[in-house]
């Protein structure tokens, strides 16, 4: 897509920090980390978001966010990752990325991308856990 940023560090005219590359997936550091070493994966094919993901681009994809999430912990003395897509809201490029953000217990980040909230009641958890039940199965009606 001509002019989406992460096409162009694909094809090779914006340059890229590249830690994975495979036919599929193209894996470079985010140029603004959360923390050193976050890295953003993205489908060389150009896929706005999760959604208009093709079947066969999700084992690719995701295998390399597994991948990279198992090289962090090497690579960076990291206990962990925190893994993240963002669809739509949020996205600041339109191509699908998927975050790998280095993590240590105690290294700040806190309620980083939302704020919590409960449900009023158990009868309130049932009626959301059935939209979305009818939604998956692509069943309607009233909510």
């Amino acid at each position: 897509m001509a002019d989406c940023l992460f096409c162009a560090i694909i094809a090779g005219t914006t340059p890229a920090h590249i830690v994975y590359d495979t036919p599929e997936v193209l894996g470079f550091l985010d140029i603004r980390p959360v923390f050193k070493g976050h890295t953003l994966l993205v489908p060389r094919e150009h896929v706005d978001t999760l959604v208009e993901l093709p079947d066969e681009l999700t084992v690719p994809l995701f295998g390399a966010a597994r991948s990279v999430a198992a090289a962090v912990r090497t690579a960076y003395d990291a206990q962990g990752s925190f893994v993240a897509v963002n669809n739509v809201v949020s996205q600041s490029v339109p191509h699908l990325h998927v975050h790998v953000v280095p993590r240590t217990k105690g290294d700040g980040l806190r309620g980083f991308f939302w704020p919590r909230t409960k449900y009023a009641d158990d009868a309130e958890a049932a009626q959301y856990a059935e939209k979305l039940q009818r939604a998956v199965s692509g069943a309607s009606g009233p909510a």
